[in-house]
C-alpha cells in the first residue's frame, strides 16, 4: 500500500496550481522544479474570471492581480469585428479578462506555495508506475516512491514523451514581439483589450496591473520562418510593425524601453486525447502547449490544477482504482475545451497570418461581412466562461 507523496513536476503555473491544489484537498506534495527557480517565460499575459476564482480557491492573493478589460477584436481602422460582453456573473470576480505580467503571477503563486513544497535544481530523469506506486528518479540519483505523478514540465515534457512516447514540434511559422510599458503615453486606453489585424499582422494592446502600477501590454505576430534569424533589433522591428496602426499602438511601442521587448517563435504540439496512464497524468504545456495566439496557456495550466484537485479531494491514494477513476473525471473536464482553443489558436494564426497574397481579400471580405468572429469569439466564449464557472466547485478546497 503507497504512502508516498504527490509529485508535481515542473513549477510553471500549472505546477504550481497542481501543487497547491494538492496541499488544499490535504494530500503531501512535492513540486520538483530543474531551474534554481521557477522563472517565467515571457512578459505579459491575460487571465479569464474562472482562471482568478480558481487561484483564489487555491490559496492565492488575487488583491489587484491583473487589470479587468473589455476586450474587442478591431481591423487597423478601428472596426469592430468581435465584441466579448462579458455576463454579469463574471462581476463577482472583478470582471471577464485581466491583464498583467507573467513575473507577478509566479510571485503570487508561490508565495501561496507552504514552504518546504517547491524543490528546485530537482530534475526528473525517469518515472515508473509500479501499480502500488510511481518510481521518480532524478538527476542526483535519489528515487522517491510516490503516490501520484502529476507531469507540469512544459512542451518538452519528460513525463508525457514517458507515457505516450515522442510527438513531433508544430511550427506555426510565426513569432510574436511583445512589450510592456509603465510609462503611459496619453494616447494609452484604460480598461479594454484590444486585438488588431490588419490582415498580415496582429498588433493588440491591453491594460496592465503590476504592484500597483498601472500600464500597457502590448503584442505583435506576423509570419516567420523558424529558419530565419530574429531581427536584429527587435524594438525597432516591433516600431516599424506598429507603425501602420493608428494610437495608441505606435505610442506604446515606443514608450516602452528596448530591455523590456521580447520575441517567442510560436509553436506547439497537436493535442493528444488521453494525459492519463495509472497513478500518472498531465497538466499544462505538457498535455496542451499552446500558441499564444488567441489563447490562455497559463490560465488553462491553472485550470488543469484547480480540477485535479477537485476530482481527487477525498480520494484514498493507496487505492489505484479510485486515483485512475479519478483522473478519468479530470480528463472529462479538460480534454475537450483544452484541445478545442489549441487548435482554435493554431487556426486563427494560419488563416490570419499564413494565406497566400491571392486569397487575402476573399478572406477579408469574409471576416469583414460574415460575423463569423462576433460569433465564434464574442458571443460563444461569454458562454464558456460561465460554464466553467458553474463547473467549478470551491468547497472541496475548504474541507480540511
Amino acid at each position: 500500500m503507497t504512502t508516498g507523496p504527490v509529485i508535481v513536476v515542473g513549477a510553471g503555473p500549472a505546477g504550481m496550481a497542481a501543487a497547491l491544489a494538492m496541499h488544499r484537498i490535504g494530500h503531501e506534495v512535492m513540486l520538483l522544479e530543474r531551474y534554481s527557480e521557477a522563472l517565467p517565460a515571457g512578459s505579459g499575459l491575460s487571465l479569464f474570471a474562472p482562471v482568478v476564482k480558481a487561484l483564489a480557491a487555491l490559496g492565492v492573493d488575487t488583491r489587484d492581480l491583473g487589470a479587468p478589460c473589455s476586450v474587442v477584436f478591431e481591423r487597423q481602422d478601428g472596426r469592430v469585428l468581435a465584441d466579448i460582453k462579458f455576463p454579469p456573473e463574471v462581476g463577482a470576480y472583478g470582471g471577464g479578462f485581466f491583464g498583467l505580467l507573467r513575473p507577478a503571477l509566479y510571485r503570487r503563486m508561490s508565495a501561496a506555495l507552504p514552504a518546504g513544497v517547491l524543490q528546485p535544481d530537482r530534475t526528473v530523469t525517469g518515472i515508473k508506475d509500479r501499480g502500488d506506486d510511481v518510481l521518480v528518479e532524478l538527476a542526483d540519483g535519489e528515487r522517491i516512491s510516490a503516490a501520484l505523478v502529476i507531469g507540469a514540465d512544459g512542451i518538452n515534457s519528460t513525463v508525457r514523451t514517458t507515457l505516450w512516447g515522442p510527438s513531433p514540434i508544430r511550427e506555426h511559422r510565426l513569432h510574436v514581439l511583445c512589450g510592456f510599458t509603465f510609462d503611459l503615453p496619453p494616447s494609452a486606453r484604460r480598461d479594454v483589450c484590444a486585438i488588431g489585424l490588419d490582415g498580415v499582422i496582429q498588433a493588440s494592446y491591453s491594460e496592465i496591473v503590476d504592484d500597483g502600477r498601472r500600464g500597457h501590454q502590448w503584442w505583435i505576430i506576423e509570419a516567420w520562418d523558424p529558419e530565419t534569424p530574429p531581427p536584429a533589433d527587435l524594438h525597432e522591428r516591433a516600431a516599424k510593425l506598429a507603425a501602420d496602426y493608428g494610437s495608441p499602438m505606435p505610442d506604446l511601442v515606443a514608450a516602452t524601453r528596448p530591455e523590456d521587448v521580447f520575441r517567442w517563435q510560436i509553436r506547439d504540439r497537436k493535442p493528444i486525447k488521453k494525459w492519463s496512464k495509472g497513478r500518472v497524468t498531465l497538466a499544462g504545456d505538457s498535455a496542451h502547449a499552446t500558441s499564444p495566439y488567441a489563447a490562455y496557456g497559463a490560465g488553462m495550466g491553472i485550470g488543469d490544477g484547480y480540477f485535479l484537485g477537485q476530482v481527487l479531494a477525498g480520494v484514498d491514494l493507496a487505492d489505484r482504482d479510485a486515483v485512475t477513476a479519478a483522473l478519468r473525471r479530470y480528463e472529462d473536464h479538460r480534454v475537450h475545451h483544452t484541445s478545442s482553443q489549441v487548435q482554435l489558436a493554431y487556426i486563427l494564426g494560419q488563416v490570419l497570418h499564413r494565406v497566400p497574397a491571392p486569397l487575402r481579400p476573399v478572406r477579408d471580405l469574409f471576416l469583414n461581412r460574415s460575423g463569423i468572429l462576433q460569433k465564434r469569439v464574442g458571443e460563444k466564449s461569454p458562454g464558456e466562461i460561465v460554464a466553467q464557472l458553474e463547473e467549478m466547485d470551491d468547497r472541496v478546497f475548504s474541507l480540511r
